[in-house]
């Protein structure tokens, strides 16, 4: 056990000239700023976002401050949202035809480029992408740190799934040169086990009543590991039980009668209710689901926590798999066991970049993923005339609609609005906008489209100077359960293409740290529309003093100072985040074929809809096998 002061604001550090400063908070930003042509960042940006971004002002990867959904990329969107009027002349002439317009860069888009091209290899491609990267929740943080590159994933992180890739998901990712078995050599898993570091809880004074850092909750005996933590006898008593005990709570019922019980019971109400624990457990509990749902475990089915391998549930007896109900399998016990896993450095960064690499292959260079890891994109090569396949950042697609044979589109870019038009169109951006984008419509597809709210999220890479303190205090991850970020944890260890880890505490190193801003209490969806109106209304410097306190606070022991040993901040701000997936607590029973992804992914004459929310899955394979559904649709009609 380590005490942990609180470190005075004045101590944090936030008056340092760290390469972090957001000049535009990404609040509400008028139209006529968004379309004035100062915030599509193409080409080095404006000098705000230069200041944000400094070195990486023309580098997207390199840009620090306020990423993920960044100022410049939604205003036009909301403006749109919000009724403000787009649209050219009616009879004004298209400037470019395509074969086929994709809306959204992320890893539905640009899988959908390349299946459409597979079907018609001479078709020209167009993809628009609104921020000012391509990837869509899969983005590159890349840090130039003491002449060495450090990188982590700014969104999805890692290629896995409940269920194995399908056929066609599985042949895509190998075609861009991912073999997962072979490249799983890749990630050091045991680094920081091997230098005797691990897990570490931080109970701060706010909710707990005192700053203790605790190490080894799971891997000491119970008993001990809680005795340093500040909580009551009842809360200490019960979370032993919890975590230890063998005890079946729902005597009598069979094994899918209990799975039907707890799918339709919180995890809370579990704790609670049925296992009878004192009502103290709950703030050490709470964010347990954070990291997979977005809420906590008052908005998450006691069935989904037993499927992740949650505590109290070892003397039910449960066998894996689905229950009837809507074919509803808890996350992490599908009956075939799930698919492989594998984390590149930047995440399913890399993933995105061999589909660019797959599409303009002189935009990325090399030919493998190793060799990949350290190139750089020519964003310059990725719109040019006279290629096949374009990839447009900083536009905006504010129309859509069926027009004779085709479909025109109207997008924003520079603080002007474009007309262009192609044979076919596939909607790889967020259910959400798309009614605004095609007000035909019908409206029972629209309201399904508005049913899929995404779980918002904050993905922060913290640069240190070093990791000293992490190794001093033998801690590779930290839990925050009353904490603003609720965990933060050393950069994975990988070896590939030339890329290494920083092996020595001595060196420069990133930390991830993971914020769900949720409103315990209210409905899943509910929760997320409210934590989705607290981010984009969040300046920078808020997320800056809470790593800084954070930090600094629980890693005190150690000699860990924030003043000095944080010297950059990447703050990836996803307000319509993970793709929504099925919540038996709030969502309705329906057949297959009225849920509301099916409903709302239908064809609408030569617009196609593809993105995870069709597949209301947030997994890159679910992606993939959307846009392939899609593309389908448009070749067969």
């Amino acid at each position: 056990m380590v005490d942990a002061p609180k470190t005075p604001a004045r101590d944090l550090g936030m008056g340092c000239p760290i390469t972090r400063r957001d000049i535009l908070h990404g609040g509400a930003i008028g139209l006529a700023a968004a379309m004035a042509g100062g915030l599509s960042g193409c080409g080095g940006g404006t000098a705000a976002q230069q200041a944000a971004g400094g070195a990486g002002a023309s580098y997207p990867p390199l840009r620090t401050g306020l990423r993920g959904s960044h100022p410049g990329s939604f205003e036009v969107a909301h403006a749109l949202r919000d009724g403000q009027a787009m649209a050219v002349a009616a009879d004004a002439p298209a400037e470019e035809h395509y074969d086929l317009i994709v809306v959204g860069g992320g890893i539905s888009g640009l899988s959908a480029a390349i299946f459409y091209r597979d079907a018609r290899p001479d078709a020209r491609i167009l993809i628009l992408e609104n921020h000012d990267d391509f990837g869509g929740h899969a983005k590159r943080n890349e840090f130039e740190r003491a002449g060495r590159i450090e990188l982590m994933n700014g969104g999805t992180q890692s290629i896995e799934s409940p269920f194995p890739y399908s056929a066609v998901a599985d042949r895509l990712i190998r075609r861009i040169g991912i073999d997962v078995p072979a490249l799983e050599v890749i990630q050091k898993k045991d680094f920081y086990r091997k230098r005797g570091m691990g897990r570490a809880t931080f109970f701060d004074k706010e909710t707990f009543g005192a700053d203790k850092l605790v190490p080894g909750l799971g891997s000491r005996p119970w008993a001990e590991a809680l005795a340093d933590a500040p909580l009551s006898p009842a809360a200490r008593r019960d979370i032993e039980r919890i975590e230890t005990a063998r005890i079946d709570y729902m005597p009598g019922l069979t094994s899918d009668q209990k799975k039907d019980r707890l799918s339709r019971i919180s995890y809370a109400d579990y704790l609670i209710k049925v296992a009878k624990a004192d009502p103290a457990v709950l703030p050490y509990y709470q964010h347990r689901s954070l990291g997979l749902w977005g809420v906590g475990i008052d908005g998450v089915s006691a069935l989904d926590l037993w499927g992740t391998g949650a505590s109290g549930f070892e003397g039910l007896d449960l066998a894996k798999g689905a229950i009837e109900r809507m074919g509803f399998t808890p996350k992490g016990y599908a009956a075939t066991g799930g698919s492989y896993e594998l984390h590149f450095p930047d995440g399913n960064a890399t993933v995105a970049r061999l589909l660019v690499r797959a599409l303009i292959p002189d935009a990325l260079p090399g030919k493998t993923a190793a060799d990949s890891i350290l190139a750089r994109v020519d964003y310059a090569r990725l719109d040019r005339d006279g290629q096949p396949t374009r990839l447009r950042l900083n536009s905006t697609v504010v129309h859509a609609r069926n027009a004779g044979e085709g479909v025109e589109i109207v997008y924003s870019r520079d603080g002007k609005l474009h007309k262009i038009a192609a044979r076919d169109c596939v909607m790889a951006c967020w259910n959400m906008i798309i009614p605004y984008l095609c007000p035909d419509l019908p409206d029972k597809q629209k309201a399904a489209l508005h049913e899929l709210v995404k779980v918002p999220l904050v993905y922060t890479s913290v640069s240190l100077t070093n990791w000293q303190a992490f190794d001093m205090l033998k801690i590779s991850s930290l839990s925050f359960p009353g904490g603003y970020f609720q965990n933060a944890s050393l950069n994975p260890m990988a070896e590939i293409g030339g890329y290494a880890g920083p092996a020595s505490p001595n060196l420069p190193i990133l930390v991830h740290m993971t914020r769900t801003p949720c409103s315990p209490g209210l409905s899943e969806h509910d929760q997320c529309r409210a934590g989705r109106a607290e981010l984009l209304a969040t300046p920078f410097e808020t997320f800056e003093h809470h790593v800084r306190d954070q930090l600094g606070r629980a890693l005190a022991g150690g000699g860990f100072d924030p003043a000095r040993d944080i010297d950059a901040i990447t703050v990836n701000r996803w307000p319509h985040g993970y793709a929504p997936e099925y919540n038996p607590l709030w969502d309705a029973e329906t057949t297959p074929d009225q849920a509301p992804n099916v409903i709302g992914r239908q064809r609408h004459g030569r617009i196609a809809i593809a993105n995870a929310d069709s597949g209301r899955a947030a997994y890159t394979d679910s992606a993939i096998d959307q846009a392939h559904r899609a593309v389908g649709e448009l070749l067969g009609a």
